[in-house]
């Protein structure tokens, strides 16, 4: 049995018009300025408070971290009850998504800097929950790239880092992924340029979902025509 583990913010679904109003509220909440959305985009990933930390004045860390984290959980709650902005699938996903769920060989989890509620209501929406085996959310470990989500999907699920991969758009994944011990697939139509994600040496680097399916069984040493 394999185990093919997915970021979700970035590599599933497109939620960079969310988080980026939410950090805006969140800081705007205290009084801060808010960080420009390069900044926001580039710690999409990290657990919050630890984002939020890394965007804040080096003096002002210590105390308002968790405030403005709290600030920013309650903005987006807010922005997605009223439909402000709409956080699709990247074109592509739930296609990928459906294959791989349909093969017996394989098992699919997800590894997030995002909450168990914001996981939960996005799968409620999408209908993706039967699609995973195993969740792995901010809740429950370290920030990214701590090798805390991928060793314990890999204990849920009974499967060894040799027939395990991560997939994901950030920096913060790919390093994961080596922390554990494990094969990393970049995708490049996430938050993080492809530059940044080639200076931490990913197996693999795709462009789009289509390529994906291949990539997996070249780094599982699979064979993709194999029956379901």
């Amino acid at each position: 049995m394999k185990l093919v583990i997915f970021d979700c913010d970035g590599t599933i679904v497109d939620s960079q018009h969310a988080i980026v109003a939410a950090m805006e509220a969140g800081f705007g909440e205290h009084g801060l300025a808010a960080p420009n959305r390069d900044d926001v985009l580039g710690v999409v990933g990290l657990s919050l408070v630890e984002a939020v930390a890394r965007l804040l004045p080096v003096e002002l860390r210590q105390d308002a971290a968790a405030r403005v984290a709290e600030s920013y959980k309650l903005a987006f709650a807010d922005l997605r009850q009223k439909s402000v902005h709409h956080e699709p699938l990247f074109p592509g996903a739930m296609e990928t998504l459906n294959g791989l769920r349909q093969r017996d060989d394989i098992l699919l989890g997800i590894a997030t800097g995002k909450s168990r509620r914001g996981v939960d209501a996005l799968f409620e929406r999408e209908g993706l929950h039967e699609h995973f085996v195993t969740i792995q959310t901010a809740d429950d470990h370290p920030s990214k790239p701590h090798p805390s989500m991928i060793e314990r999907a890999m204990r849920e699920c009974g499967v060894e880092p040799d027939a395990t991969v991560m997939i994901g758009d950030t920096t913060y994944d790919i390093e994961m992924a080596h922390a554990a011990g494990v094969a990393a697939l970049g995708v490049t139509w996430g938050y993080h340029p492809r530059e940044a994600l080639e200076m931490v040496a990913p197996h693999l680097l795709v462009e789009e979902y289509s390529k994906v399916p291949a990539a997996l069984w070249q780094l599982l040493k699979m064979d993709g025509e194999a029956a379901a």
